[in-house]
């Protein structure tokens, strides 16, 4: 009898002793007196009797249950991440905020990668064509079927000026080319292809669009600060997508081969610019707190589908 009670008093005072630990672990309120904190005297003893008074003077026990625990774990680790883009790739705007730009975002240089090695050899390419022009202005002789197609379409861009041009731009380009995919044409996921090889097959998706009307208007004289090959996602199709936005009297217009109308960047909210390319490179387009997705282009996927009429009359209720 007398070992079991020596038993039980034994864990008695075990486990007061771990409820002193545990209530001078936790953090004390403002103001409150500290519990337990003075050292004891050299050979005290800390009695059985005195653990309640001691405790009835501490910070006061806090509970909580799993589902909080588990509730604040999710808030952390579930939410969106939303980083600023400069952090995200490490470098910093090219342009101030408020900088003159299609759908109103900030551009930053993107870093080396896939899309810099696809630009600087689309680049490449569209030079070796300006010395095929070059010569067949001197000598019809010397034209190629596509030279032929693309200065039928200077000479209508030419007639026009301002948005007009633009527009007649869009709308030439859009019915000299049909649609079809990479994957069909070349047997490749992505290819960008020089203006003159587009005409020349007469098809193309929408990146060949963009960068056959770029070149257009560059031919004409338009400035190369007023153009951009926007690479996007359509947030309404969930499909990567390319335009080419082009500037005139202080607004930026889209030139769309998806599209029959022509319309302002502000008319088309469900474009998520990610990328733009221009006489300067490869920018990262971003509003100054952004999560972006992957454009097509940065990765092996399916290209972007063919226009279809349920995209045009999702879209017809914009007005332009």
């Amino acid at each position: 009898m007398r070992l079991i009670l020596g038993q039980k008093a034994g864990l008695r005072l075990i486990g007061l002793a771990l409820v002193t630990i545990i209530a001078t672990a936790m953090p004390s309120p403002a103001g409150a007196q500290p519990a337990l904190q003075k050292t004891l005297p050299p050979g005290s003893t800390l009695s059985i009797q005195a653990l309640p008074n001691a405790l009835d003077h501490g910070t006061p026990h806090r509970f909580f249950t799993i589902n909080q625990v588990l509730a604040k774990h999710d808030a952390e680790t579930l939410a969106p991440r939303i980083t600023p883009v400069s952090a995200v790739v490490g470098a910093t705007a090219i342009e101030a905020p408020g900088a003159p730009n299609p759908f109103g975002v900030v551009a930053f240089r993107a870093p080396a990668g896939l899309l810099w090695t696809k630009w600087l050899d689309l680049e490449n390419e569209i030079a070796r064509e300006d010395e095929l022009l070059r010569r067949c202005r001197v000598d019809a002789e010397t034209c190629t079927r596509g030279a032929f197609r693309f200065a039928a379409l200077v000479s209508k861009a030419q007639a026009k000026a301002g948005r007009a041009r633009l527009e007649v731009v869009t709308h030439s380009v859009n019915g000299a080319i049909r649609y079809i995919s990479d994957q069909a044409q070349h047997g490749l996921p992505d290819r960008w292809t020089s203006p003159l090889a587009t005409l020349a097959s007469g098809m193309g998706d929408c990146e060949d669009y963009a960068i056959l009307k770029y070149r257009v208007l560059r031919e004409v004289g338009v400035a190369r600060e007023n153009l951009r090959i926007v690479l996007l996602r359509d947030t309404l199709t969930r499909e990567a997508h390319a335009v080419l936005a082009a500037q005139a009297d202080g607004r930026w217009f889209i030139l769309d081969n998806r599209r029959l109308g022509f319309y302002e960047d502000k008319a088309l909210p469900h474009y998520m610019p990610l990328f733009a390319l221009d006489h300067e490179g490869v920018k990262l387009l971003a509003a100054p707190y952004a999560m972006r997705p992957l454009h097509e282009s940065e990765q092996d996927e399916e290209p972007a589908a063919a226009p279809e009429a349920r995209v045009a009359g999702s879209l017809a209720s914009t007005t332009p």
